[in-house]
């Protein structure tokens, strides 16, 4: 736990966290679901802003921890849930937004669909799902997943025989199919638009992420944006 603790308060997600909530434009009436919440990062930032807010993980030691974590800090307006992305352990129309940060990646292309199914449930009419995640395809048939791929390579070795060897276990899970699954950029606005959110916008960031805002239409309808 201790070391999730020190990659979330990190500058790049540190900085995602702040955009993540930025698009996610909370206010106090809010209630908001945080999927994958991890240590916490977005719920903690978010909760003083917001009516409630579900702060989702589907570990179960993370659930604990973050449990925990909030009862230390005294925020009673944020509620660790455990559960699945895939499987939302909440109401139809219970929440006004969905913010994650680097969760996707550990569902497949199915599960993925599943998960935005699910958001799209929970989301009241009008509702706001915002998300980071990495944003890139392993393989080099585009350019921009060739230099992720190589800037990620080249960081391994600089680290000498350690990164080496993280070099050498990412590529056997990858191969065995025990990887980690992120989708590209075109991946994700296509299937957000299958999804039927609206207002959808993917951006890329200069490294392997990405991030992504949509909205669920509201009762009146809304202009689709492609971005």
């Amino acid at each position: 736990m201790a070391d999730l603790e020190l990659v979330a308060a990190g500058r790049g997600f540190l900085a995602l966290r702040d955009q993540v909530l930025e698009l996610a434009r909370l206010s106090r009436h809010d209630t908001v679901l945080d999927v994958g919440a991890g240590a916490g990062l977005l719920t903690i930032a978010a909760a003083p802003h917001v009516r409630h807010v579900y702060a989702l993980d589907a570990s179960e030691s993370m659930y604990q921890h973050l449990q925990g974590k909030l009862r230390r800090i005294g925020m009673r307006n944020a509620e660790a849930l455990l559960g699945d992305a895939t499987q939302l352990p909440l109401a139809d129309g219970s929440v006004d937004a969905v913010v994650s940060n680097y969760c996707f990646h550990h569902l497949d292309d199915d599960e993925k669909a599943q998960a935005l199914a699910e958001t799209m449930r929970v989301l009241r009419p009008g509702g706001r799902f915002v998300f980071a995640d990495m944003m890139f395809r392993v393989g080099v048939a585009q350019h921009r997943d060739r230099a992720v791929l190589l800037r990620f390579t080249r960081q391994m070795l600089a680290r000498g025989p350690a990164g080496m060897l993280r070099l050498l276990r990412n590529v056997g899970r990858v191969l065995s199919g025990r990887g980690e699954h992120p989708a590209s950029v075109e991946w994700w606005r296509e299937a957000l638009h299958r999804a039927e959110f609206v207002e959808v916008s993917v951006t890329a960031l200069d490294h392997e992420g990405g991030v992504a805002h949509a909205r669920k239409r509201s009762a009146h309808g809304a202009q689709v944006k492609r971005t």
